[in-house]
C-alpha cells in the first residue's frame, strides 16, 4: 500500500492511497469535509461522500501528470515505471503542478 497526501494551496485536503491489489481510494480529511469554507479538490471529488473508490487512478490525478518527453525523461530520471501512474504522480506533483494541488508521498 502506498499513501499520499493531497494539499490544496498548502494545507492537507486528504489522502489517497493505492492498495495492494491497484485499486486507490480518496479520502478527504475530516476537518477539512466539515469545514464549508474549504472547496473541493475538483468538480470530480465533490466534498458530498468522504470516500471515493477507484479500480484505476482518478482521472484528476491522471491528468496531473507529465506525458510525452516530460514524462519520459523524469521516468528515467527518478528509475520509474512507465506504467507507474501513482509513483509518477507523487515525484510529479510534489512541488512542480499546475494548480492549486500537490502531492506528497507520505513514507510509512
Amino acid at each position: 500500500m502506498r499513501k499520499a497526501r493531497i494539499l490544496y494551496k498548502g494545507e492537507e485536503a486528504g489522502m489517497l492511497i493505492q492498495h495492494d491489489d491497484g485499486s486507490f481510494t480518496f479520502k478527504y480529511n475530516n476537518d477539512w469535509f466539515k469545514n464549508s469554507n474549504k472547496p473541493a479538490i475538483s468538480l470530480t471529488l465533490p466534498k458530498k461522500k468522504q470516500e471515493y473508490k477507484a479500480d484505476i487512478l482518478f482521472p484528476f490525478f491522471f491528468h496531473m501528470l507529465p506525458e510525452g518527453t516530460n514524462k519520459q525523461a523524469v521516468c528515467l530520471h527518478n528509475r520509474i515505471d512507465h506504467d507507474d501512474f501513482f509513483g509518477l504522480l507523487m515525484t510529479s506533483a510534489r512541488i512542480d503542478a499546475i494548480g492549486a494541488v500537490r502531492v506528497l508521498k507520505v513514507n510509512d
